[in-house]
């Protein structure tokens, strides 16, 4: 029987969910500031002025920002990575695990009044309305999943959401308020704080360690146990990466593999910015279908997480 995450005792399911809930704020506010252009049928009509800037951003956004910077460190990074090869959390489906993360949230989200498994129905729906390929719409129901690692021992909500960067090489100036970085112990390092760091000039974005969160984290869930193409891989694992695909940073440490995955990203992210809104999709109508997509491109159907 596939393994349902549950609070701790320590804690009620009333502060669990607060707590969950304000990881999501949080999320929203991210993703309100990182609203862009992007050229495509589903979004040609949307008004991208009223999305905010990152100058306007929130105080929960800033502080969370200063936090994330502070902390995401090599050290942190290695670690967390070598955390996830020695242990599986849970074991489940695919569509268990957005249920799971569905009933852990509390629907009063004052942006839109959807729940996670709705948004993310809406996505892979708009992709599917854009007549986008079937692993295109998969990617996009299964692109927060990771956001079940906030389940997992996260630290807080600094290791599961907001923008991505690479750690171990110089902070670009494209990162999102790149001056709280001066307190992070790898700034000034004699090697980390270096144009290429510990890595080499286009050694490709395979070879880089990106800060930890929900992209990285299922990033490396879909590579292992999925058969979706390097494009969709791509758009799990970056999405969250704006200082590379909407500022332009750190294109001396990609390949020509990257050229290609980059347009993929690119094309990704209008749905996922711009699908939210309270037009709620018919979860068990719509089921069969994405039960399919599920069953042909993760065929064990048991996921280790």
């Amino acid at each position: 029987m596939a393994a349902i995450m549950r609070a701790p005792d320590s804690t009620s399911s009333e502060s669990w969910n607060s707590k969950f809930q304000a990881l999501e704020d949080t999320s929203d506010n991210i993703d309100a500031v990182n609203a862009m252009k992007a050229a495509s049928k589903f979004d040609a009509e949307k008004d991208k002025t009223q999305f905010r800037k990152f100058e306007d951003a929130c105080d929960r956004v800033k502080n969370f920002y200063r936090e994330q910077h502070l902390k995401q460190t090599v050290e942190y990074n290695r670690r967390a990575r070598e955390e996830m090869k020695s242990k599986t959390r849970a074991k489940m489906t695919i569509w268990e695990a957005m249920e799971t993360l569905n009933t852990l949230i509390d629907n009063s989200d004052p942006d839109t009044s959807l729940s996670q498994i709705e948004h993310l129905m809406q996505t892979a729906e708009a992709m599917r309305k854009d007549g986008k390929p079937r692993w295109m719409q998969l990617t996009g129901l299964v692109h927060d999943l990771g956001k079940l690692l906030f389940f997992f021992g996260a630290q807080g909500q600094w290791d599961v959401v907001g923008d991505t960067f690479p750690v171990g090489c110089a902070y670009s100036e494209k990162i999102i308020y790149p001056d709280t970085f001066v307190d992070n112990p790898d700034y000034g390092h004699e090697v980390y704080s270096t144009k290429y760091g510990i890595y080499e000039p286009r050694c490709g974005l395979d070879n880089v360690m990106l800060s930890w969160g929900h992209d990285e984290y299922f990033y490396l869930i879909a590579k292992d146990q999925s058969t979706l193409p390097d494009e969709a891989l791509a758009m799990i694992r970056y999405h969250s990466f704006y200082p590379w695909h909407s500022g332009g940073a750190y294109m001396e440490l990609m390949n020509e593999k990257d050229e290609k995955m980059l347009e993929a990203v690119r094309a990704f992210n209008p749905y996922d910015l711009y699908s939210k809104s309270d037009d709620v999709p018919s979860i068990e109508e719509l089921k069969p279908y994405y039960m399919e997509l599920i069953d042909e491109f993760f065929p064990a159907r048991i996921i280790n997480w």
